[in-house]
């Protein structure tokens, strides 16, 4: 078998399940992926014969209507780290279960050290968000929430912290579908004081989204 510097196996063909298991994923999501570099690291090995410098980047994608995926790639340079780093995270994207412009109800998640707080918040409010949980938050299309990072600095962990809380979101539908009982009947559990849900077809249809 034969491979190149970087792993790939160059005598694979067009059409293997290697190259292409993340493509259905990617054609679901469609072209309008964005990314973005969240943070960009030089890792240095010192030895004997010298010093080996290499990169690792933290990539984080999106569509802006629900769908996200956080990648991290490593090598010795910076653009191949980069790609390695949105491979990674489109072949991991997923989706969010989402309340409008916001997320159906507060969660709190860790992720090694890192800790976030994730709370839905009414329009107009913004995304009151820093550093990689921001990142994460815009991928996804989030726009009214509030958070905070507590714990750990490291924004591989925020990011996958944030990743994991917005993964365990359920909306009302759901919850109720799951229950046997209409989305009324529970809505209030799931959503901040203030927050009202619709009542009628027009609260299915925000349910939804």
């Amino acid at each position: 078998m034969l491979s190149n510097r970087f792993g790939r196996d160059r005598s694979a063909k067009p059409g293997t399940p290697g190259r292409d298991r993340g493509r259905g994923v990617e054609e679901e999501v469609g072209e309008a992926i964005e990314e973005k570099l969240v943070a960009l690291n030089r890792v240095q090995k010192v030895h004997r014969g010298g010093r080996t410098l290499r990169w690792s980047a933290l990539v984080v994608v999106g569509d802006g209507r629900g769908s996200v995926g956080v990648g991290l790639g490593k090598s010795a340079e910076v653009p191949e780290a980069v790609r390695k780093a949105t491979e990674e995270a489109k072949k991991g994207i997923v989706k969010i279960s989402l309340l409008g412009s916001t997320i159906p109800h507060p969660v709190d998640t860790k992720y090694g050290a890192a800790r976030v707080l994730l709370r839905p918040a009414s329009p107009g409010t913004g995304v009151i968000a820093g550093g990689a949980v921001r990142a994460v938050i815009e991928a996804v299309g989030i726009k009214d929430v509030l958070s905070k990072s507590l714990g750990s600095d490291n924004p591989i962990n925020i990011a996958r912290a944030a990743l994991k809380g917005l993964q365990s979101l359920q909306t009302i539908r759901e919850v109720a579908a799951r229950r046997g009982r209409k989305p009324e009947e529970i809505g209030d559990r799931y959503h901040l004081a203030g927050l009202q849900v619709v009542s009628g077809p027009a609260a299915e249809e925000e349910a939804e989204q």
